[in-house]
């Protein structure tokens, strides 16, 4: 389906855990004792030494890279000076260092207990509670780092991290300007300044902090990763080729630095896409926490979806039906939300929906994932992926037994915290299981659930009320900005050119987008900007009437609409599409191919245009294609939401045999149900 934005919660808005500027100490992490730190430092420590001069080898030690043997120094001192602030700051961050963050939060507790004034270890205690998710102490604790240092950049930084998490984008700006001021060479906080003046929707602004921190560090891959989305969104297509090499280039040498989002929305191959994700997340998440044993002999399956998005959202227009439909005498259905209540009637509709609805949003990830086990959730099914505000940090928790991938990201998660993701054979072959660390489960008919209640508004608009021609031929793509390319344009241009008083209806993007389409349309072909119409947001139902306004939907490449390509047939509008090379731009054929209408899949862009232009110019033939789709819209497997409820089911408990038998996760296949 389609995120609301492209950046996932592990990269916009990550938190980097600033340690004294002396010390050059950094890290992430949790531990319980002290076993890590067990002949891990055999150098003897001089004697006599003053409690001073052990902290300054400490501190050298750190200096030189070899933190764990700072920590034994450090874990002598407090033998001696129990409340040693800067030994136990040192230890908290050698504890972050190896992957121990509940740990480090008490060691940093006590290190700010001790001195209330030291700002460095109040900074990192921010940190460190933010990776944990505990983001109101973690705010308190860079607010009282600032208190007691205003000049402390990284402090700014971190607090403005943690705004732009929270929605408080206006405060995070000026927490980022405040940053860049003290520090003008301060390139990642340049870069938290343009996530989040383009989240405000002030997008020319965040490519000038994008580019002035690639500026500063032009091999600051997670500024040139998210340059290159905005770029997208811009429609602004002249640096794409260059930076979308960049990357690919920048996965195939090893790094773990680019966005996984970021990368499937550009041209790559489910094998670079699998690299990119596996290397991201092993950098970002760490080490999975212990899978918890499943029950046996128990009675129904206890099902949790886990999204931010049960509010008004492409996923809520997908699922609604779905939660309601599940066969309560065999399942237990609870939705786990950590997306802010919009106080809408789908997110009324949503809760209702679910046996019980459990609001994470001010939990931590620890506690989220405690509720969680606690609940006994036994197949827990992460609707979010990397998109945007997701908390992958909780399904690496591990608290349920079974894990599952669906929906909301059309690839790998790259982590073994997840053991199946739902596919169907044509969106993911067989012969790509190498490219997914999930294993495949493949669903029949197609993968993405619908809802056939979904309301369409009684009355559409005339074509007039849209500013589209009474009579002419209605081309429409109402895809996001991020997904139009040069190359797909260019065969638009191609087509109006060809069809004469035809235009092309798009959905209106930024202000920056649409002058940028526009005169790339004029460039292509004489009075081409005046053949472009652009439609304004509408709600769901009205949304849908107008669809049934255009002639024919055009399909993007190399990520093709997946919940408005849905819309659109759901509306009785035709969609044509060429298949990808990946997940993302193979969505819309599996559709298709769900709604009987096979002919409107091509293999090549060539072929595409063909198709369009022989649609365009012959009405009868287009006519009997909207009369089939019409027919098939309620006799076909993509709208009856009850079949597809079965097959889910079907595979929930297929994993839950699987699990309970004690076999490890294996790719597997569900018999399509007979009516």
């Amino acid at each position: 389906m389609e995120p609301t934005a492209p950046f996932g919660r592990g990269s916009d808005t990550r938190l980097s855990a600033i340690a004294d500027p002396t010390l050059m100490i950094a890290g992430s992490g949790a531990l319980v004792g002290h076993a890590w730190l067990a002949n891990s430092y055999t150098d003897p420590v001089p004697q006599p030494l003053t409690v001073e001069e052990a902290m300054a080898l400490a501190r050298d030690l750190a200096r030189s890279g070899d933190l764990t043997g700072a920590a034994q120094i450090c874990v002598k001192v407090l033998q001696v000076a129990p409340d040693q602030p800067q030994a136990l700051h040192l230890l908290g961050m050698a504890a972050l260092q190896k992957g121990h963050p509940g740990e480090a939060v008490e060691l940093l507790r006590r290190a700010v207990r001790s001195d209330p004034h030291f700002a460095v270890a109040s900074n990192d205690l921010g940190s460190a509670l933010a990776l944990q998710g505990a983001l109101a102490e973690a705010a308190a604790s860079y607010r009282q780092a600032i208190a007691q240092a205003p000049d402390f950049a990284e402090a700014h930084n971190n607090l403005g991290n943690l705004l732009q998490m929270t929605g408080a984008l206006e405060e995070a700006v000026a927490r980022y300007r405040t940053a860049v001021g003290l520090r003008p060479g301060y390139a990642e906080a340049f870069r938290n300044l343009g996530s989040a003046l383009r989240r405000l929707g002030r997008l020319d602004e965040a490519v000038t902090a994008l580019r002035t921190a690639l500026e500063i560090d032009p091999a600051f891959t997670a500024a040139i990763s998210q340059l290159a989305h905005l770029l997208k969104e811009l429609c602004d297509w002249t640096q794409l080729d260059e930076l979308t090499a960049q990357l690919i280039g920048i996965v195939e040498s090893g790094s773990a630095a680019v966005n996984p989002f970021v990368f499937l929305s550009l041209d790559t191959t489910p094998r670079q896409q699998w690299l990119c994700a596996k290397r991201w997340a092993a950098d970002q998440l760490g080490a999975t926490g212990e899978r918890p044993e499943a029950s046996q002999g128990k009675g129904r399956i206890t099902i949790g979806y886990l999204s931010a998005d049960f509010q008004e959202h492409a996923t809520a227009h997908l699922t609604a039906q779905l939660f309601q439909l599940h066969d309560r005498g065999r399942f237990r259905v609870i939705g786990y939300s950590y997306g802010r209540d919009d106080g809408g009637s789908a997110r009324r509709q949503l809760s209702e929906s679910f046996d019980e609805f459990v609001d994470l949003l001010d939990c931590s990830h620890v506690e989220s994932a405690a509720r969680i086990r606690a609940d006994g959730v036994d197949i827990l099914v992460d609707l979010k992926g990397y998109t945007t505000d997701a908390r992958p940090e909780i399904l690496h928790l591990r608290p349920a037994p079974v894990q599952v991938s669906y929906l909301g990201y059309p690839g790998t998660l790259g982590t073994d915290a997840v053991d199946f993701v739902l596919v169907d054979r044509q969106v993911v072959p067989a012969d790509e299981q190498r490219y997914f660390t999930e294993q495949l489960v493949h669903l029949p008919d197609c993968y993405q659930v619908n809802d056939r209640r979904r309301p369409i508004a009684p009355r559409i608009p005339a074509r007039a009320e849209c500013g589209l021609p009474e009579t002419a031929f209605v081309f429409c793509c109402f895809n996001s900005a991020y997904k139009i390319t040069a190359p797909m344009f260019d065969i638009w241009m191609r087509l109006l050119g060809g069809v004469p008083g035809s235009v092309l209806w798009l959905l209106e993007p930024n202000r920056t987008a649409t002058a940028n389409l526009r005169r790339e349309a004029e460039s292509r072909l004489a009075g081409g900007a005046a053949r472009l119409v652009f439609a304004s947001s509408l709600a769901n139902p009205k949304h849908l009437a107008r669809l049934g306004l255009a002639d024919l939907f055009l399909d993007t490449l190399p990520y093709n609409a997946h919940t408005l390509a849905s819309d659109a047939l759901w509306g009785g509008c035709p969609v044509i599409t060429c298949v990808g090379r990946a997940f993302p731009g193979r969505v819309a054929a599996s559709l298709l191919r769900a709604v009987g209408l096979p002919e409107l899949v091509t293999q090549r862009p060539a072929d595409f245009e063909a198709l369009a232009f022989e649609l365009a110019l012959d009405p009868l033939r287009l006519r009997a294609i909207r009369e089939k789709l019409q027919a098939n819209r309620l006799t076909t497997a993509l709208f009856d939401s009850r079949r597809f409820t079965r097959h889910l089911e079907s595979a929930f408990e297929t994993m839950w045999r699987m699990r309970v038998a004690g076999e490890s996760p294996r790719p597997f296949t569900v018999a399509p149900i007979d009516w």
